[in-house]
């Protein structure tokens, strides 16, 4: 007899409990933390991935609640940031354009996949310069400042726009992109550091090694890969790089197969999930059953599994920074997001 496959059904769980723990009346549509404390800040990019994570459950739904809770979701966003796309962190509006892109092919729309484009547009136009090598600046106040938060989604925007329009701009500006990250902070067994420049002086801050950079040109790499197929930056395949990188971080950043917590600042609870994000993207270019992929599939098992096990709470899930114990209280809704990116995932991986 065929064993129900639980997963989907604790996605769905994961979706929810978003909504019941941190769920609260527009405009602040989620509170920062559970319990509710101070919502004084604006937290634009977290937005943006609650747009994705609303349509990762639509699309293994087919669920129209869903679509409609992500294009609320970017509704919020924009009014909250005074109608505006635009703020001064270049990864922020990066992130929501590549939510605004899914949700175009997710709806049909035009506007969502014109305001990425224009998203795209303004980071060219004021981020975009030849310090340390042609790439992106992290924000319009530290143009010297460049890093992989900013770099990596800029390849991954760049890649999905030239899909839609072979415009070379997208391609050529994605590809640079891309060979400044290889150059500047992968090192030789494909571990990716955070940034170069911050304080003026040519270093590279090596002593931030979070999950996000390394989902990031995993990321980058395969989306790059699907518009130029074959490419060897550096003598390697886009698909080895990633490989490498990938196999690298989970050996470094969670050798008994959960990652733990990555800082208690708020913006670090999301990391974890962008390396999943990606991961995932990785695992449907290779195949879930690849020998490259073995390693991959292990440690989202095994970390889903250790995340089920410590995070029911009267039954909802609430997710702590590190998946080994149960969640200490306060949560922000960002760390609740990395945890409902890594049981979509879960999800995926055993329909398969």
């Amino acid at each position: 007899m065929t064993t129900p496959n639980p997963w989907p059904d604790r996605a769905d769980l994961a979706q929810r409990s978003l909504d019941h723990f941190f769920g609260t009346a527009e405009p602040q549509l989620l509170d920062n933390t559970y319990p509710a404390g101070d919502n004084s800040t604006f937290n634009y990019w977290w937005l943006a991935h609650v747009i994705d994570v609303r349509l990762d459950a639509f699309e293994r739904t087919g669920d129209k609640a869903w679509l409609t809770a992500a294009e609320a979701t970017s509704a919020n966003l924009r009014g909250r940031n005074g109608g505006s796309l635009f703020n001064d962190y270049f990864d922020d509006m990066l992130w929501y354009a590549l939510a605004l892109e899914r949700l175009a092919r997710a709806t049909g729309r035009q506007e969502p996949l014109d305001d990425a484009r224009a998203l795209w547009e303004h980071v060219v136009e004021h981020g975009w310069n030849e310090t340390l090598g042609a790439s992106v600046a992290w924000r319009k106040q530290q143009l010297y400042y460049k890093n992989t938060p900013a770099n990596g989604p800029f390849v991954i925007l760049s890649a999905r726009l030239y899909q839609h329009d072979p415009d070379p701009r997208y391609l050529d500006h994605g590809t640079a992109a891309f060979d400044w990250i290889t150059a500047t902070l992968v090192g030789p067994d494909g571990f990716v550091e955070d940034g170069i420049n911050r304080e003026g002086d040519g270093r590279v801050d090596t002593q931030w090694r979070f999950t996000y950079n390394q989902g990031l040109y995993i990321g980058a790499a395969v989306a790059l890969d699907a518009v130029v197929p074959g490419r060897e930056p550096a003598g390697s395949t886009l698909v080895e790089r990633a490989l490498r990188t990938a196999t690298t971080a989970l050996r470094e950043l969670a050798p008994d197969g959960v990652v733990g917590s990555e800082g208690g600042g708020g913006d670090e609870g999301l990391f974890k999930g962008v390396l999943y994000r990606y991961l995932g993207t990785l695992l449907d270019r290779i195949g879930t059953t690849s020998p490259d992929a073995a390693v991959l599939v292990e440690f989202v098992r095994t970390s889903t599994d250790r995340l089920w096990e410590t995070s029911l709470r009267d039954g909802y899930l609430l997710a702590g920074g590190d998946w080994r114990r149960p969640a200490e209280l306060p949560v922000f809704y960002s760390t609740q997001l990395s945890a409902v990116m890594a049981l979509e995932l879960r999800a995926s991986l055993e329909a398969r």
